[in-house]
């Protein structure tokens, strides 16, 4: 599998990382119940097809994604680096609040590694950014913990081109984790500019807008508790909108003999800013089949039919 350089002196991470957002559990943003045996698997899938790189979060089912993944790493020799995320604190009542004030940071920093059983935490990222807390503050907070030999690398997710400079004027950023997907692209433009011009690495999540873009998706089979049932983009106008594309990417797909998902991952892993695509999975089988997307090179010819489908979709 394809490897690219994860922003400033950083890590060899292969082009697709497994996300492990959906094998939380059940929490406010969940997706419902899991199998916790069934996620494991998952996990050992994807390393057997090369992925070597895990994205977690304390948030994830309130710690439970970091659980699952520490224990299907138990034992494993060649580790991959795995990263996850602060800011994100339980509310009590299955919810969360945002807190980057740098004690909560230290406090959040230190359960992680005992739920991923690690002495030092490769990736350490902002979830999202608190408003109640300087962003000098908490990024100081987090540079701290990279020198105290806490944390490897840290970077952060959901920020703009704006939020991005005033980090950086406290402490070098290592990466950015936006949502980027052909349904959702936003930090086109200036945000990801700025992290090409700045060597920052890009690691996109939900590429394929959380299911919608698999050329599978029934919006009938999502569990009564899953988070996606109250997205706009799940229910109608824009649900019929967002499969009236997965229908014009049906063809590029076969032409490659590869799924719709795998296209829609590709065309992420195509702008020259994107280091690497997350693409989540609850079982080996959808690990299996994420992991063909590293290796589709979509053509200038297939960049200008799916270009064409956004705009007469008006997406």
């Amino acid at each position: 599998m394809e490897m690219r350089t994860l922003g400033p002196n950083g890590p060899k991470i292969t082009t697709i990382g497994f996300g492990a957002w959906a094998i939380g559990g059940p929490w406010i943003y969940g997706w419902g119940s899991v199998d916790d045996n069934e996620s494991v698997r998952a996990i050992h899938r994807a390393l057997d097809t090369g992925v070597n790189w895990i994205d977690t979060a304390a948030a994830y089912g309130l710690g439970h994604s970091e659980e699952v993944v520490a224990r299907a790493l138990s034992g494993i020799a060649a580790r991959p680096l795995v990263a996850t995320k602060c800011g994100l604190i339980p509310d009590g009542k299955g919810g969360v609040g945002n807190s980057l004030a740098p004690p909560s940071i230290r406090r959040e920093c230190e359960a992680s590694l005992k739920r991923l059983r690690v002495e030092c935490i490769d990736l350490y990222q902002i979830h999202w950014a608190d408003p109640g807390t300087p962003l000098e503050d908490a990024w100081g907070a987090m540079a701290a913990l990279r020198e105290e030999g806490k944390v490897r690398f840290i970077g952060v997710c959901n920020f703009d081109a704006p939020m991005l400079r005033r980090c950086m004027n406290v402490a070098p950023v290592q990466s950015l984790q936006p949502p980027y997907s052909l349904l959702e692209r936003g930090v086109e433009g200036e945000t990801l500019d700025y992290c090409l011009q700045q060597g920052i690495g890009v690691v996109a999540y939900s590429p394929m807008q959380s299911g919608l873009l698999t050329g599978k998706f029934d919006r009938l089979r999502l569990a009564p508790d899953d988070w996606r049932l109250q997205n706009p983009l799940y229910r109608e106008p824009k649900l019929s909108i967002a499969l009236n594309l997965v229908d014009r990417l049906r063809p590029i797909a076969e032409a490659h003999g590869k799924s719709v998902g795998q296209v829609a991952v590709a065309w992420v892993l195509r702008h020259p800013a994107v280091t690497s695509a997350i693409v989540g999975a609850r079982t080996g089988a959808q690990a299996g089949e994420n992991a063909g997307a590293a290796g589709l090179s979509l053509s200038d010819d297939d960049a200008r039919k799916i270009n064409a489908a956004l705009e007469d979709l008006k997406l």
